[in-house]
Order: C-alpha cells, then sequence, then structure tokens
C-alpha cells in the first residue's frame, strides 16, 4: 500500500488503515461519518496480510447518527466503522465499538483490537478478553489468527507488552499488585501463547513472567 504523504488528508489517511482491496469500502464508510480531522499523533504501521497498513492513534470524529448510518452500511463496511472508531479519543466510544468488531475472524480487525490491549482503560482489556474465548483454545482458528500477526509483528507486539506494564505501573498496582493477576498481562499471557503456537518456540518476553520467574 503507498502510505499517505499527507497525513492532513483525512480520507487517505484513514484509507492507509486498511488494506488495499477495502479501499472502496472505506471510501463509503467515510461518506457516512461527520467531517473531522486526526489527531496529531503519528500513525503506528504494522503488518497485515502482507500489506503495511498505518493506523491512526486517535480520530477525532463524531460518531454518525442512527438515521446516517444504517441504511448506508452493512456487512464489511460496519466492521470498518467499528474499527476505525475503536480509535477515537474517547475511552467509552473505543469500548462500545470493540464489542462489535471483537470477535471477527477478519486479518485487518487484529491489530486494532492488539493496540487496544496495550492501552490504559481497564474496562477495553477486560472486554477483548471476554470477546476472543477462542485465544485460550490451542488449534482454534482464533488463536492461529492473533499467532500469525504477532509473528509477523514483533516490534510492534513487544511496544504492547511494555506499555501493558507501564499501564499497570502507573494506574493498577495499587489493585493488582502482583503483575500476573492483571487483566492486562492475563491477555499478554494469551497472545504470547497464540505466537509460541504458531512459531513452534520460544518467544521473546518484554514483560515480567506472571509467576515471578525467568521468561
Amino acid at each position: 500500500m503507498q502510505l499517505p504523504k499527507d497525513p492532513s488528508n483525512v480520507t487517505s489517511a484513514l484509507v492507509a488503515a486498511f488494506p488495499t482491496r477495502l479501499a472502496g469500502d472505506v471510501k463509503s464508510v467515510l461518506a457516512a461519518m461527520p467531517e473531522a480531522g486526526l489527531a496529531r499523533a503519528m500513525p503506528f504501521e504494522v503488518e497485515a496480510q502482507g500489506e503495511t497498513v498505518a493506523i491512526p492513534s486517535r480520530i477525532y470524529i463524531e460518531e454518525p447518527t442512527a438515521d446516517r448510518e444504517e441504511p448506508r452500511l452493512a456487512g464489511t463496511q460496519q466492521v470498518i466503522l467499528h474499527r476505525l472508531y475503536s480509535r477515537h479519543h474517547d475511552g467509552r466510544v473505543r469500548q462500545r465499538h470493540l464489542e462489535q468488531m471483537v470477535a471477527s475472524d477478519e486479518p485487518w480487525v487484529v491489530p486494532f483490537v492488539v493496540q487496544l490491549a496495550g492501552e490504559y482503560v481497564l474496562e477495553i482489556i477486560e472486554a477483548i478478553g471476554r470477546g476472543l474465548p477462542g485465544l485460550t483454545v490451542p488449534g482454534s482458528a482464533q488463536r492461529r489468527l492473533y499467532g500469525e500477526f504477532i509473528a509477523r509483528n514483533p516490534a510492534f507486539f513487544a511496544r504492547t507488552e511494555r506499555r501493558v506494564v507501564s499501564y499497570w505501573s502507573c494506574h493498577y498496582r495499587w489493585k493488582y499488585g502482583a503483575f500476573g493477576t492483571y487483566p492486562g498481562c492475563v491477555l499478554l499471557e494469551a497472545f504470547r501463547a497464540a505466537v509460541v503456537e504458531q512459531v513452534g518456540g520460544r518467544w521473546p518476553r518484554h514483560a515480567p513472567h506472571p509467576a515471578g520467574g525467568p521468561g
């Protein structure tokens, strides 16, 4: 994918967050969304289905009203809408749209979910855990989906691990004295198990071991 040279071009920037084959659907979704701008924060790049996509750190776009959205969007376009609003600046909006998309088996949904796992809203982390029951099932399609993504994006996952540790230490250590009891750690271990199963071997660790022992 050719990433946008001008990040101030909202349409180009948001189209770049998806595989090329979805460009038409993304533009249809954007047409149903109110006009607004992106956050100044730089997007993060990951590989999805063999393409580099650039996902915005945050968007500042109001949600479309039901009469504007519902008659126009369905199927894949609804998933795209939820994926975009999972990057909204309001954590409650992010959670609401995450819950609508987290169970999707589309590979291009995975980086949005993993990114949210590395953020600070505990309710979102818990929602991811509820929405991915197959992540803890050996050999499941869901575990394979996430394992494949992490295997292709090791630096992104390492950054996610560090973010989980940082938010636990800053905001939740008072509630979860041991990192291993923190829901973010539980989720990280499920992701780790998925990639270990995928690659058939050990995987680098950038967070404390949940049992407090060596990696």
